[in-house]
């Protein structure tokens, strides 16, 4: 059987995208043979369309998966790829999208970006998780040239590092390292950012179960929240991940907008039987 997919990205940050409401599971073998960019059609994440669970406002469910099978909590820019196809779909410019993390409103704007409310940020050492009690704000954490992060959760958890200069860190070795991290018991995706302005910020995110990607939406919200939080930045800002540029901004009612393009690359099909189970 054929199981057609698009391959999207948004700032380059790339996903194969699945319409599975027919029935069709996403486990994580099948998730890490089509991520697999050497023998399946290769990308970040793995998304899945599902039916919106019973009762829900949303206009779909959003699954996602990592290459390594792993199942995430949010994914940004994937969200603004699905509230794209759901906006065409539906003919409607304001939906929204259900995760396991919650219901993610989402807008199509004029200019053919997408705005998604990502939620409150989540600033509480068992919220983020942390392995034990600890200020979310100033963390006792230090591999390598980087210390002192800050943490918080955007529906998945996230660490952000300050530094003065991001062309100088080995982030391909010390970012896996810190993502194992023993004080993370769910691992975590580690943020390194370098504040240019009080609006503009410069991040490279090391995300949980995929690597290095060129961009991190969830990252470059939680970067932002980190950020103003310690007085660095104002609470809105541009974030620039290596594949473009984000908007985002902490609302005083803790809610966090995201704001950046989508894009499709190809489309293709799948050889279902071939994958494995």
């Amino acid at each position: 059987m054929d199981v057609p997919f698009l391959k999207m990205h948004g700032c380059g940050n790339d996903f194969v995208v699945l319409d599975l409401r027919a029935g069709l599971a996403l486990t994580p073998a099948r998730a890490a043979a089509i991520a697999n960019r050497r023998t399946g059609v290769g990308c970040d994440q793995v998304i899945g369309i599902e039916p919106a669970p019973a009762g829900s406002r949303a206009a779909a469910f959003m699954r996602i998966r990592n290459p390594d099978g792993s199942e995430a909590g949010a994914c940004g820019n994937a969200t603004r790829c699905v509230a794209s196809l759901l906006a065409a779909e539906t003919g409607r410019t304001v939906l929204a999208i259900q995760t396991i993390s919650g219901t993610l409103p989402a807008e199509l704007l004029p200019d053919g970006r997408v705005r998604v409310d990502m939620g409150p940020a989540r600033l509480g050492w068992q919220e983020v998780p942390l392995a034990e009690a600890a200020d979310t704000l100033h963390l006792d954490l230090t591999t390598g040239p980087v210390s002192d992060p800050a943490a918080c959760s955007m529906g998945n958890p996230h660490a952000t590092f300050f530094v003065d200069d991001l062309g100088t860190l080995p982030i391909t070795t010390i970012g896996p390292v810190l993502e194992h991290a023993p004080l993370f018991p769910n691992r975590a995706n580690i943020g390194f950012a370098q504040v240019l302005a009080p609006d503009r910020i410069r991040l490279r995110v090391w995300e949980r179960g995929a690597g290095l990607t060129l961009a991190c939406g969830s990252g470059a919200c939680a970067t932002l929240v980190n950020a103003a939080r310690r007085g660095l930045t104002g609470r809105r800002a541009t974030v620039v991940v290596d594949g473009g540029e984000l908007g985002i901004e902490w609302r005083d009612d803790g809610h966090v907008l995201m704001t950046g393009p989508v894009a499709t690359a190809f489309r293709g099909s799948l050889a279902w039987e071939a994958l494995p189970p």
